[in-house]
């Protein structure tokens, strides 16, 4: 989960690849898999869909117990916010989740007022501030 993921764990990312427009997402959920590969698309078993995934360079090291690959992996659940807006996550985001647009590779990414689903309050928008929650 996007908390446990420390930036040493994804120093090796080289890209990431998104399967969808991210720039109308408010939130992606992100976690780190266990992978065969450095590239190329993951596989994907969970409910809901892949938006994304990050290529490793070939300076990553596999697993020397289980010869797979630390890779994060980009979704949402059919519940989540961009298919069910009024729903649980209408404000507030799951705890695994990130804006897309803070995401860079080797960049762990973080919320923000829009990934939580609320406007920045009156006096937050008069100073120009925008924070990180």
């Amino acid at each position: 989960m996007s908390a446990l993921i420390g930036e040493e764990e994804i120093s090796d990312e080289a890209e990431l690849v998104w399967l969808e427009d991210v720039s109308v997402l408010d939130y992606v959920r992100q976690s780190l898999d266990r992978l065969p590969t450095r590239r190329g698309k993951p596989a994907y078993h969970r409910d809901g869909r892949m938006v994304g995934y990050a290529v490793l360079g070939p300076e990553a090291k596999a697993s020397r117990s289980s010869g797979t690959f630390r890779r994060r992996v980009f979704w949402l659940l059919p519940h989540d916010r961009d298919i069910d807006p009024e729903g649980l996550y209408a404000t507030g985001a799951p705890s695994e989740s990130v804006d897309p647009r803070t995401l860079a590779p080797g960049t762990k990414g973080y919320k923000t007022e829009r990934s939580e689903g609320g406007p920045p309050s009156t006096a937050m928008r008069e100073l120009g501030i925008t924070l990180p929650l």
